[in-house]
């Protein structure tokens, strides 16, 4: 089959998003299928384009015009589709449902097209409490019309366990792992100090604050085991000195004195991260997605580490993997994480990487996509 992705962005080498749509992409052509790649960005003159496969299809221009058009413009898409004879477009949605949006997949939908739109996170609403306004007034054109848009698509793929999402039929799979780009963890010796990694691009949501004020009153303590935090990603003025509604950073650190046990690394790729995982022992997943809302979600952070062989914890429920003896459960509240409990569980753990990694085997991007068209071709063949 002649498949089109289709993102609303770019690509950034450096993004968790670009690596897991990059992955997906790897998975649906590993079953067989061709697989095409459109998606938004400007080209070497600053003019926003339209591209698929590095061919631009549609040339919006420069400034607030060229931004205003590529909103409207999308009838390239259509064209494209086809005259390439598609059969079937995988989009990752971006919470930007508008009518012209809602007119691309009406009119994909009435030339036979199948579609599958991938929500990311769900519920989503209250993760924009923690965004700029004009995020926020995104979101309200979103509510307005994305239930039109959700009838224009054949299913909604989720990694929540909903069965229906705004009026929809959705197909249910878990974030996948490209293995290839995950080497196995290299065992580190806990007997001086101990290394904790969080990998993100750090949001409210995921928690961080409360490991490093868990980490601030465990150094309260003497006589402890040194424990540091390496924190690779993002971390944006809002994170590092607060809000009104979540606390920064930087002011639990002064208060505790803990500035030499936080380390922020900034976004790293490759090598230079495969670097900071090796002199971990331990890995830091979400832990506050009780604050938008969330209590199940299947997370690619958890896969990721579990991919790589390497304990972590988290707070959300995970059925993927909350009953594994290498995960660590922390609480859906505000309490600051116990750091020597994390230390004493690391002391027992006997799980070895390769046992961990063996673990997800069936969590590949090849398998989970392969699920999204086995359950997709099953929707388009019942008649409407």
């Amino acid at each position: 089959m002649k498949i089109l992705f289709l993102t609303y962005h770019g690509f950034d080498p450096s993004s968790g998003i670009t690596k897991k749509m990059l992955a997906q992409i790897k998975g649906l052509r590993q079953n067989g299928h061709e697989v095409h790649v459109c998606y938004y960005d400007f080209n070497a003159d600053g003019e926003r384009c339209r591209y698929v496969d590095d061919k631009i299809i549609c040339n919006y221009g420069y400034g607030l015009l060229g931004a205003f058009r590529q909103r409207l413009g999308l009838d390239c898409i259509v064209k494209y589709c086809l005259s390439h004879q598609i059969g079937m477009i995988y989009v990752r949605h971006f919470m930007n449902s508008n009518p012209w949006v809602v007119q691309l997949f009406g009119q994909l939908r009435q030339a036979g097209i199948l579609s599958a739109m991938e929500i990311p996170t769900y519920p989503y609403d209250q993760e924009f409490q923690f965004l700029p306004f004009k995020h926020k007034f995104s979101l309200f054109f979103d509510k307005l019309y994305r239930r039109r848009l959700a009838s224009q698509v054949n299913a909604i793929v989720t990694f929540s366990e909903e069965k229906e999402i705004f009026g929809q039929q959705t197909i249910n799979i878990s974030n996948g792992i490209d293995f290839d780009e995950l080497p196995l963890h290299q065992f580190v010796d806990t007997k001086e100090e101990i290394h904790l990694i969080g990998v993100a691009e750090v949001h409210p949501w995921h928690g961080f604050d409360r490991l490093i004020r868990g980490l601030g009153e465990y150094y309260n303590n003497k006589n402890v085991k040194p424990v540091f935090f390496h924190v690779v990603g993002q971390v944006r003025d809002t994170e590092m000195y607060g809000t009104s509604k979540v606390s920064g950073f930087a002011p639990i650190i002064e208060k505790y004195g803990i500035e030499k046990y936080v380390i922020f690394h900034g976004p790293l790729y490759g090598e230079q991260l495969n670097e900071v995982f090796n002199m971990s022992t331990f890995a830091v997943g979400s832990l506050g997605r009780h604050r938008s809302g969330i209590t199940k979600i299947k997370t690619l952070k958890n896969r990721e580490y579990a991919g790589r062989g390497i304990p972590f914890i988290y707070s959300e429920t995970d059925s993927d993997f909350d009953d594994q003896p290498f995960v660590m459960k922390a609480s859906s509240d505000e309490t600051p994480i116990d750091i020597q409990s994390i230390v004493d569980f690391i002391g027992h753990m006997k799980v070895q990487p390769k046992t961990i990694r063996a673990s997800v085997s069936n969590l590949s991007w090849k398998y989970q996509m392969q699920l999204v068209l086995d359950q997709l071709k099953r929707i388009g063949s019942k008649p409407e």
